[in-house]
């Protein structure tokens, strides 16, 4: 049985990830900084290891290589799913803290780089397969008519890391080719679950397939790159927005 890591478990996406790889037999290790979160969401699995750890403590990647090696489950596929919506916020003027501006880097760009670098470079490493979740808001910038006060609705903060994560996905799969691993990302359009009726009105005026993605959706695209179809992708960012991103 092959093992899959994925950060980020108890997220909107993440949720849909973890139910969807434990119903097509992986084992899953999640990765989650809420275990209250993490026990109401997943019922107990033979199949499904959760790992509580804050990914942005300094030793977080350290813990997890070491669980790894203790548990001798190195995985051959890796989804750096994480993110954290407390570093959205803009200041009444528009203005984005640096600290902010910084933890969005951290947890976007640097720790997947981390992870990917360490797991890969481990003597057990097994690793095939590496997907880095982006967004939409790292191919385009936010569109003002979708918000009632733009100014501190948007955060530039996060398109700015989730470029930057297209990049870095970029820079690993030449990285990594030599070692035969494949590294893409998915930047994913707006997803339902989390605005009022009146951001989805808004939202599918200016969407081709006018409608948000629904949650369970979003598996799709990442069981593709997770699997053989794929194989001779690399170094891809994989749109999957409804066509938001062609208007």
């Amino acid at each position: 049985m092959e093992y899959i890591l994925i950060t980020g478990v108890t997220g909107l996406l993440g949720k849909e990830f973890v139910n969807f790889f434990l119903t097509n037999n992986y084992k899953v290790i999640g990765i989650f900084r809420n275990k209250e979160k993490f026990d109401s969401l997943f019922k107990k699995s033979d199949s499904l290891i959760g790992l509580e750890i804050n990914l942005e403590q300094d030793n977080a990647i350290d813990t997890i290589i070491e669980y790894l090696e203790k548990h001798n489950i190195f995985p051959q596929y890796l989804v750096n799913n994480a993110t954290n919506a407390e570093y959205h916020r803009v200041e009444s003027n528009g203005f984005t803290l640096r600290e902010n501006m910084i933890n969005h880097y951290i947890i976007n760009v640097i720790i997947p780089y981390e992870l990917s670098f360490k797991i890969m470079t481990h003597k057990k490493s097994r690793l095939k397969k590496i997907v880095n979740i982006s967004s939409m808001y790292g191919v385009i910038p936010y569109n003002p008519c979708l918000y009632n006060n733009p100014l501190t609705e948007t955060p530039l903060q996060y398109s700015i890391a989730k470029s930057a994560m297209i990049h870095l996905t970029k820079e690993l799969a030449i990285r990594f080719a030599n070692e035969n691993i494949n590294v893409n990302s998915i930047s994913y359009g707006g997803v339902d679950g989390r605005v009022d009726e009146i951001f989805k009105e808004k939202f599918a005026k200016i969407t081709p397939l006018k409608r948000m993605m629904q949650p369970a959706e979003v598996v799709g695209a990442l069981n593709f790159l997770l699997s053989d179809a794929s194989n001779y992708m690399t170094g891809h960012n994989l749109i999957v927005d409804g066509g938001r991103t062609v208007w």
